[in-house]
């Protein structure tokens, strides 16, 4: 009797079960569910990996067990499919502890905690132009954030995790946001600047100075003992640092001089009329 990890697709919660080849069907963007079929030793009623009788599972450091395990994978939408071995894994693995078909289960029950205290990076909120920019003109921002990975010893094992961001909130400090939203922006050239319009810029109404903060949601996943990529349940939200954003608006005038010429003309640099 193997373990199989799915999501429950009433709840979107992430579900173990006990298994001897019945999968359900869920909803989830891995269109797979994962077994890891305990049965991979040498004394197994149904061993079919010649490495089972091979393999000798390495101390691990808290001294715990370690059972041969083979990964299997079946299609979610199938009932009572046939299993198969998960391709990227060509012989068996090891799972650590007394009771290694639990091990699943207490993994998936604290990984979300886990994922939260991660030192993620939040991204990068950038702003063109900045700090300065002019009122009624549009104002362009964007996101910079990269897929970050973690390596953790959860329960005696080797948990590598991934996280991913997915969608952006821009908080423009004016009272307005946008998002959440997968779009990231990017950036044009410096003359677009105040004339282009894009999907995340912003036009402030009114001049002053306003806080703009970018808040990063990221979804998570994670592998057990280099196993399958399995979903974490819950998501991750992160905010930069607020920038002050200056809002100014401009006049015109006739001049008579340039301010080579008369560096007290109006709109001078130092003059205030």
């Amino acid at each position: 009797m193997g373990r199989t990890t799915t999501i429950d697709a009433s709840t979107g919660q992430l579900a173990s079960q006990l298994s001897s080849g019945n999968g359900a069907a869920a909803a989830s963007e891995d269109p797979n569910q994962y077994m890891a079929d305990t049965h991979c030793r040498a004394d197994g009623p149904d061993t079919v990996d010649p490495g089972c009788l091979t393999l000798a599972c390495p101390p691990s450091p808290n001294g715990a067990t370690g059972t041969p395990v083979i990964w299997k994978e079946a299609p979610k939408a199938i009932t009572n499919p046939g299993w198969t071995d998960w391709i990227p894994v060509t012989g068996p693995t090891c799972l650590y502890g007394p009771e290694p078909h639990n091990i699943l289960d207490d993994i998936a029950a604290r990984i979300l905690t886990d994922f939260r205290q991660l030192p993620l990076n939040p991204g990068t909120l950038t702003t063109q132009p900045f700090p300065n920019t002019l009122i009624g003109a549009p104002t362009n921002f964007y996101a910079t954030t990269t897929p970050q990975t973690f390596n953790l010893t959860i329960l005696g094992q080797n948990v590598h995790l991934t996280a991913t961001p997915t969608t952006y909130t821009y908080t423009y400090g004016d009272g307005q946001t946008l998002g959440p939203t997968p779009t990231t922006g990017h950036p044009i050239p410096d003359t677009q600047w105040l004339t282009t319009t894009t999907q995340t810029s912003h036009t402030y109404t009114t001049t002053g100075n306003y806080p703009a903060t970018l808040t990063t949601t990221y979804t998570g996943t994670y592998t057990v003992n280099n196993g399958p990529p399995l979903p974490i349940n819950g998501t991750l939200n992160l905010t930069t640092t607020p920038q002050t954003i200056h809002v100014w608006k401009t006049e015109t005038a006739l001049v008579a001089d340039t301010c080579e010429q008369n560096p007290h003309s109006w709109g001078c640099p130092g003059t205030n009329d």
